[in-house]
């Protein structure tokens, strides 16, 4: 096996060992301790792979729902990545309120703010060259601010009041919203 494919492993049977624990209790109270123990991974590869937890539920996260969202061309199949990631959410409901009620709605929404905003500067950028407009650096971090503050808002206010708020309903909304309200600012840019 390559060191590659072995790194790899380690970091899901932790993440495995991790999401386990999230069953049983606390995010707050899980320590590096008993998922080193559990796994019989030694506690210096652990800090070879990760900081500390938040790094190892981060990098868990980003392997099993983060990447994946990336490779959706958000415009055309933005209802495919909500979906997507509403699915995740509901499927994996005790990592999330684990980490919701451990970590708080803010430090949640911060915990996603660099992954969604990576997301939002590649289409925006997508958008850019099918435009063949070139926008404003300060303009253009402006909307991949907004827009990712938007979303991620969103999904965390629907993952919160599930039972109060359609899922159709989000989806439309959110799809429906990037899609035109981007038409729009790029129909605008083009036309100054």
């Amino acid at each position: 096996m390559k060191q590659a494919e072995i790194s790899l492993n380690t970091k899901r049977k932790l993440a495995e060992c991790l999401k386990s624990k999230m069953k049983e209790k606390s995010f707050a109270k899980i320590t590096v301790s008993e998922l080193v123990k559990e796994t019989n991974i030694n506690r210096k590869t652990f800090y070879y792979h990760f900081d500390d937890i938040y790094s190892l539920f981060k990098w868990m996260l980003e392997e099993e729902a983060i990447n994946i969202v990336r490779h959706f061309d958000l415009l055309v199949d933005s209802e495919e990545a909500i979906i997507f990631v509403m699915n995740y959410v509901e499927e994996n409901e005790h990592i999330i309120n684990c980490a919701f009620d451990s970590m708080g709605r803010d430090a949640l929404h911060r915990f996603f703010f660099s992954d969604f905003n990576d997301i939002v500067a590649s289409l925006i950028q997508t958008e850019e060259k099918k435009n063949n407009l070139k926008l404003d650096p300060t303009y253009k971090e402006f909307l991949v601010h907004f827009y990712t503050s938007a979303i991620g808002g969103i999904l965390i206010d629907w993952m919160e009041n599930r039972e109060h708020l359609d899922r159709k309903t989000t989806i439309d909304n959110l799809t429906n919203t990037m899609k035109w309200s981007l038409e729009s600012v790029f129909k605008s840019q083009s036309e100054l």
